[in-house]
């Protein structure tokens, strides 16, 4: 037996009988040679980690534009703080971890330069619309490595299009783990970051919140975690009374930070930036990048302008921006 074989092996003894197994995959849309050592999620989620998509989430906002601060989350922040939580339902239930991690660790690869205004920007000027999580499947499958993409399983892509709220639910069980831990990562760090900010402040947060979920970041990714891995079998679910409070929690957070003028006043000149850019490329297709000229040729420029446009970096989209539509001093 290969090395991956054994791990196989393994997965089959020790899993719950809801977990998706690798041996059970549905495989690849282009068959490939099985790997020796690794089992093939194991190896979606390398791919997805010596990606370039990935390693950019570094320099894109998870919430608050330009902090000043080092402790500040990013894109990448984020994600690995999805995957930390994620990874422990996962185990706590027998499922696949590899499968966990894969999607944890591609859910945002289609996100904008500036978060969601960044993404919000781009629907109103796309005709065909926008949505990250459509964006993170498109990066998989037609952007990376050159066009090629990254031909993941159909498992990974399927919980990747799958974390979002007005998404279906993932057909597997770990891709709704991953639903699941998105929302708790986002929330908390995003207090976390609010608090910082001095846009909230710890008493904001509602008491019959606080009552259920406990005080602090700590306590409360404790009690939602321990709700999902208490109430969990066939399918991932939480106590009744503790996912009222998280949804609540939510609500909370988009009237208080995801909305509030202190946190998102530089919003309006970062969807700005986006759509400049947009109508620019969309003029100037021969500006872009060959790779996105291919795209352009495949499925038209608005689409190979929003691929362009959403894989920038924050920093990236404002230096071209200045190249493009700032006056130079003069040399002298």
């Amino acid at each position: 037996m290969t090395i991956r074989e054994q791990i196989e092996a393994r997965e089959k003894a020790y899993y719950s009988p809801y977990a998706k197994l690798a041996s059970d995959s549905r495989g690849r849309e282009k068959p490939e040679e099985e790997c020796p050592y690794r089992t093939a999620f194991a190896r979606d989620r390398d791919r997805i980690i010596h990606s370039n998509s990935y390693r950019r989430l570094m320099h894109k906002t998870q919430v608050f534009l330009s902090p000043e601060g080092d402790h500040y989350r990013t894109r990448m922040t984020h994600t690995a703080e999805v995957c930390q939580i994620a990874l422990t339902i996962s185990k706590g239930l027998a499922l696949n971890e590899d499968l966990t991690e894969a999607i944890a660790m591609g859910h945002d690869l289609g996100h904008t330069p500036f978060g969601h205004c960044g993404e919000r920007a781009l629907n109103a000027v796309c005709s065909e619309g926008f949505e990250h999580t459509a964006q993170s499947v498109r990066v998989v499958e037609y952007i990376e490595r050159g066009g090629r993409g990254l031909n993941l399983t159909w498992e990974v892509k399927n919980g990747i299009a799958c974390h979002s709220s007005s998404c279906p639910w993932a057909e597997t069980l770990e891709g709704r783990v991953v639903r699941y831990a998105d929302k708790i990562a986002y929330l908390n760090h995003d207090i976390d970051d609010a608090i910082r900010a001095e846009v909230l402040q710890p008493g904001d947060i509602p008491w019959d919140v606080t009552y259920v979920l406990g005080r602090g970041k700590s306590q409360r990714i404790t009690t939602l975690v321990a709700s999902l891995l208490e109430n969990s079998g066939e399918t991932i679910q939480m106590a009744p009374e503790v996912e009222k409070a998280l949804w609540k929690l939510r609500e909370f957070m988009f009237e208080a930070v995801y909305t509030n003028p202190k946190a998102k006043g530089e919003e309006s000149k970062a969807e700005e930036v986006v759509k400049r850019l947009f109508a620019y490329y969309i003029d100037h297709q021969e500006q872009l990048p060959e790779e996105y000229r291919r795209i352009a040729e495949r499925f038209g420029r608005e689409r190979a302008a929003c691929d362009y446009i959403a894989g920038m970096s924050d920093r990236y989209a404002i230096s071209l921006y200045e190249e493009l539509f700032i006056p130079r001093a003069w040399g002298m």
